[in-house]
């Protein structure tokens, strides 16, 4: 049997940091919490000063294979994952072809075999044609479940309507995710768009009735099919004020980005422009700081990166030719635990919503916790290090972040994937080994 004891660091439960060691056996936690011991000869991995946490899993990424694989790729997104402490990752269909059908899934996941650096998941995309299927599709391995684009994108992956919308949710069992933005609202913003408009203008254009209106008939539909869902990317204090009125309990989970926590209005785009643009918008203080308290409290169940890159060329269109979307999957452990020095956040909160959250949105199973058990996916972090976020530690193919120069509080230092260490101090070793994940009830 292969073991390895991570001895002598502080374990971040729900509690908060207390010492402990963990033994590892054949890839999974064999023993957690006090001085576990081991046997004589084992390998150990020494943790003296750490912080240790279980792997951080997004639960909204795109990384643009196939047919956009100048953005990235499944092998240079899965290793800006690991980098930044994320040992899991749900992919987006938006790619080309989208993900609408069982040959799409098939392929995204030969294509993940052996390349990426971490474990995967892929959603369908659903569309008006495929609505009925669905539910028997998002039974097949390797399947996230269902994601709706109520607006925000083209072709078939579109569902502006209440009609079909209400068809895909009474299809299947598993949580729907759900882009939250009105369609009909979104053709009426930007064909009023004059001339020469600044992407300073596209948290107006992009505004908070687009978002109110489609998250009011979404919880709607909700309530009238029964069907669980989990709303991507809040951006508004309305929604969240929203959330809390409807109570609407395990029926809706919700998430948001750190972008939408750490960046705000005007500020970003005048400092960034088209670099943080996204969709839904980057909007003003008073949005951010009710996010962050729905954060804490429980109304947001979890975060998302919705890594989304593009080139610096494509960036640097005129807007809003510009494209939508900003890096930030290896950005996510270090800004939480920013927020954790900064006092807006705790360590627990931070376990919660980056690790176990998203596990029990989606019922992953055996990931998200340090539980005798559960998948040795393993985190070590330097809790002394503060320092600038270096652009050369980035390894997303898009090579940029607006959180380069920022003090950040803490960075991985070394990644294990079911026990064996992936990266280690901004380095790669081994080769990927992600395997497709596993799911329960949710």
């Amino acid at each position: 049997m292969a073991e390895l004891w991570v001895r002598g660091g502080r374990l971040v439960t729900e509690r908060g940091a207390v010492a402990g060691d963990v033994l590892i056996r054949d890839g999974v936690f064999a023993a957690v919490g006090g001085a576990v011991g081991a046997a004589p000869g084992v390998e150990v991995l020494d943790a003296t000063g750490m912080l240790v946490l279980p792997g951080l899993i997004d639960p909204q990424v795109h990384f643009r294979e196939p047919g956009l694989t100048h953005k990235e790729d499944l092998q240079s997104g899965s290793l800006a994952a690991v980098a930044g402490g994320v040992t899991s990752f749900m992919e987006m269909p938006n790619t080309k072809p989208a993900t609408i059908d069982p040959a799409a899934l098939t392929d995204k996941l030969a294509r993940a075999a052996g390349r990426a650096w971490c474990d995967h998941a892929f959603f369908l995309g659903a569309t008006a044609d495929n609505a009925e299927q669905l539910g028997e599709w998002e039974q097949l391995p390797g399947c996230a479940g269902v994601k709706v684009f109520m607006g925000s994108s083209t072709g078939d992956l579109l569902v502006p309507d209440d009609a079909t919308l209400e068809r895909v949710l009474r299809s299947g069992t598993r949580r729907v995710a759900v882009h939250s933005e009105d369609e009909p609202r979104l053709r009426e913003r930007y064909a009023a768009l004059a001339a020469g408009a600044s992407v300073a203008q596209h948290p107006e254009i992009r505004d908070v009735t687009c978002a109110v209106r489609a998250t009011t008939r979404l919880l709607d539909l909700v309530e009238r099919t029964g069907r669980r869902v989990h709303l991507l990317h809040v951006s508004t204090a309305e929604e969240v004020a929203l959330l809390r009125e409807r109570a609407l309990g395990s029926l809706v989970t919700a998430e948001v980005t750190p972008n939408h926590l750490f960046l705000s209005a005007p500020e970003c785009y005048r400092e960034h422009g088209t670099r943080v643009q996204m969709n839904p918008p980057v909007r003003d203080a008073r949005h951010r700081d009710a996010l962050r308290q729905g954060l804490v409290d429980g109304v947001l169940t979890c975060i998302g990166s919705d890594h989304a890159p593009h080139t610096l060329t494509e960036k640097g269109r005129p807007y809003p030719e510009s494209p939508s979307g900003i890096p930030g999957v290896q950005t996510i452990l270090p800004l939480l635990l920013t927020a954790v020095r900064d006092g807006w956040l705790a360590l627990p909160d931070l376990l919660r919503v980056g690790c176990s959250g998203p596990a029990d949105v989606y019922g992953i199973a055996g990931k998200g916790r340090l539980a005798v058990g559960y998948d040795a996916d393993l985190v070590l972090v330097d809790p002394s290090e503060h320092g600038p976020l270096r652009e050369e530690w980035l390894r997303s193919r898009a090579g940029y972040s607006p959180y380069v120069g920022w003090s950040l509080a803490g960075w991985p230092t070394v990644v294990l994937v079911r026990g064996e260490v992936a990266y280690r101090e901004h380095a790669t070793l081994g080769s990927p080994r992600g395997a497709p994940l596993h799911f329960g009830s949710a």
